[in-house]
């Protein structure tokens, strides 16, 4: 009775219909996107600073000498 009034007549008919369904395929496909750049990026960045700081600091330590800092921070850049 009160889904008549309104113009619903009991059923839920097609749903979203295509144009529904590219919609939120087109939200979850952004979202994703989102998620796996900002972890690629994320990732990318602590493993070449954390072994440039590691590097720093053995070469502030004395533990290895100028010519070696110079050959792995080269290697680390490449």
């Amino acid at each position: 009775m009160w889904g008549h009034m309104w113009g619903w007549d009991g059923s839920w008919g097609m749903g979203w219909g295509w144009f529904g369904l590219a919609h939120l395929l087109w939200w979850l496909l952004l979202i994703a996107g989102a998620i796996v750049l900002v972890r690629a990026l994320g990732a990318g960045r602590r493993g070449r600073d954390s072994a440039m700081d590691i590097l720093r600091e053995r070469y502030a330590r004395g533990e290895i000498d100028q010519r070696e800092y110079e050959e792995r921070r080269k290697q680390l850049a490449a």
